[in-house]
């Protein structure tokens, strides 16, 4: 409060510093520039639900996928998806490989799917406080995003995430799942190469990781090897011999397995040796270019079922008879299956 001319007090004017206002040139060129401020909001804004930043979304995208089809396919980004058993160490093995890179002057991005907060829903930033060494690196670039809930922990704008990474001139793209469920296959369809993480001795190694995995696996890392190299060299050789009973998604790569320590870097240049060599040996047969064209086709139809998914939760008379149809089922007076058909019924009328 001020004091007036006549002693009487008069409220004082609060300036409120307005946001800048962004058009789909800025994010663009913002992005095509390296600029890590506009890559940051470029994100924010695809990961966002708002209509309005959804459709400016779309629209940068769409200019930046115009760019990246100008590149040829070996100078596009590597896309590397990660995952592991729990306990595995995968942001140390992170940090330690993307360090590696960046002393080698690649360009890296890590998007980690953070599990959500259960109050906020958003990312509890984990992995970034995690990789405090890699975060401070000028090639680098982390970006943890709250899986909100969707299926397997998979961050619903991870794909679209990787696309402004690759515009924006990152050689390599690590990307990290929470380990949990579905979330593993719904990485490998998005990424160029899939490496599972392992320990040695944690049991019977066959019984610690799905048979599916196994399938979409480009590569078997046996982490923290230098703990016991007994038991490391011994389960490298039981995944080796199951892997060699496994019909592989690939014709033209036998997926290795490898020993590695991310905590004192041991054999991390040759995991990089061999990613090196499943990227050239897929673009020499063209089956990376064939891999990214179905990639793109599983991304419109995941985008398809969230969208219904979205339209049928928020539709007005699915959200008018859904309590009584959930209580029905609850206290067993409805099948699923007879629920189910209720509320597509509701959503169709």
């Amino acid at each position: 409060m001020t004091i007036g001319p006549e002693g009487a007090y008069a409220p004082e004017v609060v300036r409120v510093r307005r946001r800048p206002t962004y058009t789909v040139d800025d994010y663009v060129d913002g992005v095509l520039s390296g600029d890590r401020t506009m890559l940051g909001r470029t994100i924010t804004i695809i990961e966002s639900r708002n209509a309005r930043h959804q459709e400016m979304g779309q629209e940068i995208l769409l200019r930046l996928l115009e760019h990246i089809r100008g590149v040829p396919h070996e100078k596009r980004a590597h896309r590397i998806g990660i995952t592991g058993v729990p306990g595995v160490g995968k942001s140390t093995f992170i940090e330690a490989f993307g360090c590696n890179l960046t002393r080698s002057d690649y360009k890296v991005a890590v998007l980690a799917v953070d599990p959500s907060s259960t109050v906020s829903g958003g990312s509890i930033l984990g992995d970034k406080t995690r990789m405090q060494e890699l975060s401070v690196q000028p090639n680098a670039f982390i970006r943890p995003s709250p899986s909100s809930g969707t299926l397997g922990g998979v961050a619903r704008a991870t794909r679209a995430t990787m696309v402004v990474c690759e515009a924006a001139g990152f050689d390599v793209i690590l990307v990290e799942t929470v380990g949990a469920g579905q979330s593993e296959v719904a990485v490998s369809e998005m990424s160029d190469f899939f490496l599972v993480l392992m320990l040695p001795g944690a049991g019977d190694e066959l019984q610690g990781i799905k048979k599916g995995v196994l399938e979409i696996a480009d590569m078997i890392a046996i982490n923290k090897a230098d703990s016991d190299e007994v038991k490391a060299k011994q389960a490298a050789v039981h995944y080796r011999n199951a892997l060699k009973i496994m019909k592989h998604s690939s014709p033209n790569w036998d997926p290795p397995v490898v020993l590695c320590s991310g905590l004192t870097n041991m054999g991390l240049d040759t995991l990089w040796d061999k990613l090196d060599e499943h990227k050239n040996k897929l673009l020499e047969t063209g089956e990376l270019q064939d891999k990214r064209r179905r990639q793109r086709i599983r991304w419109m139809w995941a985008m398809l079922e969230d969208r219904l998914m979205t339209s049928l939760k928020t539709h007005p008379q699915v959200i008018e008879e859904l309590p009584l149809i959930e209580k029905d089922v609850s206290e067993g007076r409805l099948t699923t299956t007879l629920a189910v058909d209720r509320i597509l019924q509701a959503f169709h009328r």
